[in-house]
């Protein structure tokens, strides 16, 4: 063992079998996309088709008829129509998401709050501000620097110098999440409508409304299977998927050959002048439906996080894109022959022999395409509750296997009402259309501007690539806007209306959740009253140990002198627990736990920190208590080891400064016997102490003194003791109302939505499953 000096740092290094530099390293690169060998890579291209395109596969069924609802009126419309589509599914999907947004995964992960997270962690933007240096720290917190004179730093500089431009950041994410929710109402709806259609092209007779039954029969079948999970059905997806991407390609080759090559000169963009010239404004509002042909391409960027980036790519390159393009040429071809079955133009253009089958095979991708943008939804609002923006619910995880396979019961039965009423309401894939495009081009154009951001502060791309890139994103994405408006009235205000319910929802919960965590930053108590209050904190310690969890990573919380002031007696020991989501996509369980100690020894008073990625889940069971306990006891271990290694008795963490007090910090895994990493970190204005492996800690503590492990064997001994006597949990209850001054709007958003929302919402003591018998709750209201 040997203590070096290294300016303002004093490291304890250890001769280790194997460097530090290694290790750190192999954890890092465990959240790196890894080098596939080709069959690997061939078999997760394969498998990723049934989760990430889905979606976009399904647009052939809806397409032409969206785009000419009132019919046909010339064969060169369908030309030009067809070149908009080749050119849209080369610039959007091809170019802007597979091969460049694709690239701004956070480790795997796509989305907007992905996006997000990636700036947050790059500039100091997060509107409710727990985050602490030590964080950085994380394996999987991984940033790049860049010169204070650079593009990036002046990007950071702008966006942290106002609140107003953090909380404009916000409500970009939030409304294109907004319209992702509404993606994965209308995908199911109009999907499956159109599907269902297919029963009419061979019963000409049958009712619109049997039609719309079969549709919603489908769906409350599909919203039924959703707490099964993707995992126990998934193994049937990419085949499906693969088999109607073939079926499509294939017809497509048909009914070219059969109909008109003459289509084919459709890949010259001149056609796509020519459309809109002599289209006037029916042919651009006509671009609604063109539109149509892009939809799922936000759905396959949030749904990245099981496949590697190069995997997806191949897929898409390979498979979709191709048959994508064979598939509308093929039915281009025939409409050209029969104008007047645009309605039904997929349909009808199957060979008679093949029609059933085809019809099967459409139904099951339907049922894909919505289970993938279902499951997009329910992870998105799962990352909006761990950012503060949605109120608390379920969820469920459905697969051992994949962390972000997951199920909200409340939210799949709301998305199954809101579909089958958006079905039965409008009846119609036109008007569906309408509202899907809306939808989609609105999360487009949110994509594109934090986008915009990333290139600036995390891949430092010169400002001239950053202007190329936003320009042909904007030309293209408003030139769609500017369409989809006009259709405002025909069904477009669907998504609007069902984002703006969204919107208040997480508005107003996350402002009520900026203002609790702002009244207890401001309302903590001090050190110096705590140490004034002496060993026994002024009270009867009575045995067992006091969880109480608060929102606070430093600092007592108010809760806890309302607690002592109201009543006569307190726990032996004390220990704050504060969970908090940082933005990661994943804390490594070897680095969940912080742990301090707060005031002098015989105080018997902790801190414990457990940090969380937003597509972490916390566990409904009792393994959260008992990692709690492990990592108390390994700290009061190795801060024993650490009293024989340093002379210095004054500490300070989080920038607190105690007079004889030690405060330490700890990061280790659940269970002290793991081959993990550990560190033990002692902050104070001129140390810092580390110690790596329990294994060696452990073997540096049996050698650290007879009189340091008398005192840890004592101090671990009390603690057992008084876990064994008992764990109560005591949690704050703080009420938000609205002061007597307030705007009639703060009065509505507080007392009324906000209160509403904080009733029906799962309570904390479900959450961290806490028994009713050791519950203690807490009261307190302040004004706002």
């Amino acid at each position: 063992m040997e203590l070096k000096t290294k300016g303002s740092m004093w490291v304890l290094e250890q001769n280790l079998d194997q460097p530090m530099d290694e290790e750190a390293g192999r954890l890092k690169n465990m959240y790196k996309e890894k080098k596939f060998s080709s069959l690997l890579l061939l078999r997760l291209a394969f498998q990723s088709l049934g989760v990430v395109y889905g979606d976009l596969g399904t647009s052939p069924l809806y397409v032409f008829y969206n785009t000419f609802p009132h019919g046909v009126r010339d064969p060169e419309e369908v030309i030009g129509a067809l070149s908009l589509i080749i050119y849209s599914l080369t610039l959007i999907p091809l170019l802007k998401y597979v091969f460049i947004v694709c690239r701004a995964n956070d480790n795997g992960q796509g989305g907007t709050f992905a996006l997000y997270s990636l700036l947050c962690r790059h500039a100091k933007i997060k509107t409710i501000p727990n985050q602490h240096r030590t964080d950085e720290e994380l394996t999987t917190y991984s940033r790049s620097a860049f010169h204070e004179h650079s593009y990036a730093a002046k990007t950071k500089k702008w966006l942290e110098e106002y609140a107003s431009r953090k909380n404009v950041l916000l409500l970009l994410v939030l409304v294109g999440t907004c319209m992702v929710i509404g993606d994965g109402i209308l995908t199911p709806a109009i999907s499956v409508l159109s599907a269902a259609g297919g029963i009419k092209v061979d019963h000409p007779k049958m009712s619109n409304d049997v039609v719309v039954v079969v549709a919603v029969v489908i769906l409350v079948g599909l919203f039924s299977m959703q707490h099964y999970g993707t995992d126990k059905v998934g193994w049937l997806f990419a085949p499906i998927v693969l088999l109607w991407f073939l079926l499509i390609g294939g017809i497509g080759i048909f009914n070219i050959w059969k109909y008109d090559s003459s289509v084919l000169k459709a890949f010259s963009p001149v056609y796509i002048y020519r459309y809109l010239r002599r289209g006037g404004r029916d042919g651009w509002t006509s671009l609604g439906g063109i539109m149509l042909s892009i939809t799922g391409t936000e759905a396959l960027f949030a749904d990245l996080a099981h496949f590697p980036v190069s995997a997806v790519q191949l897929a898409f390159t390979v498979v979709v894109f191709p048959c994508l393009l064979l598939a509308y040429s093929g039915q281009a071809a025939y409409l050209i022959k029969h104008q007047d079955h645009v309605i039904d133009a997929f349909y009808r253009s199957i060979p008679d022999r093949i029609y059933w089958p085809v019809f099967i095979v459409a139904t099951l991708a339907a049922i894909v395409a919505s289970q993938a943008t279902i499951t997009a939804t329910f992870s998105i609002i799962k990352q909006a509750l761990a950012l503060g923006c949605f109120p608390r619910v379920k969820v469920v995880h459905t697969s051992k296997k994949f962390l972000g396979q997951i199920y909200i019961p409340d939210i799949n039965w709301i998305l199954m009402i809101l579909c089958i009423a958006v079905t039965a309401g409008f009846k119609n894939q036109n008007q569906i259309g309408n509202a899907y495009g809306t939808a989609v081009v609105i999360v487009m154009l949110a994509t594109t501007f934090l986008m915009t951001l990333i290139m600036l502060l995390v891949w430092h791309c010169h400002w001239i690539v950053v202007v190329i890139f936003t320009a042909l994103s904007l030309v293209v994405e408003l030139t769609y806007f500017s369409a989809v408006l006009f259709k405002i009235n025909q069904g477009g205000w669907v998504p609007l209306v069902i984002a703006a319910g969204f919107l208040v929802i997480m508005c107003v919960w996350h402002y009520g959740t900026v203002k609790r965590y702002e009244f207890e930053m401001h309302s903590k108590v001090s050190m110096a009253w705590i140490l004034g209050l002496g060993p026994s904190l002024g009270l009867v310690r009575v045995p067992g140990i006091g969880l109480v969890f608060t929102e606070l990573a430093s600092g007592v919380p108010r809760i806890f002198s309302h607690f002592i002031t109201n009543l006569p007696a307190i726990h032996s020991v004390v220990v704050f627990v504060c969970v908090k989501y940082l933005p990661v996509y994943t804390v490594p369980e070897e680095e969940r736990f912080l742990v301090k100690r707060i005031g002098p020894k015989n105080f018997h008073m902790f801190r414990c920190v457990a940090r969380y990625g937003y597509r972490d889940l916390h566990k409904k069971d009792d393994d959260f208590e008992k990692k709690l306990f492990n990592n108390l006891f390994m700290f009061v271990r190795l801060e024993s080891m650490m009293e024989g290694c340093s002379d210095s008795d004054e500490y300070s963490l989080y920038g607190q400064q105690t007079e004889r007090s030690k405060d330490f910090l700890l990061s280790n895994n659940a269970d002290t016997t793991a081959s993990c990493n550990i560190d033990l970190t002692i902050s104070s204005v001129d140390s810092i102490v580390q110690v790596k492996s329990p294994m060696q800690a452990s073997q540096t503590i049996t050698s650290s003194g007879q009189t340091s492990n008398h005192s840890e064997v004592h101090e671990l001994e009390f603690l057992t003791n008084c876990r064994d006597a008992g764990v109560v949990h005591i949690l704050g209850n703080t009420v938000i109302k609205a002061s007597r001054d307030s705007r009639i709007y703060k009065k509505i958003a507080v007392d009324y939505i906000y209160a509403f929302l904080r009733k029906i919402c799962r309570e904390n003591s479900v959450i961290f499953n806490v028994p009713h018998e050791s519950l203690l709750n807490v009261g307190q209201i302040f004004y706002v």
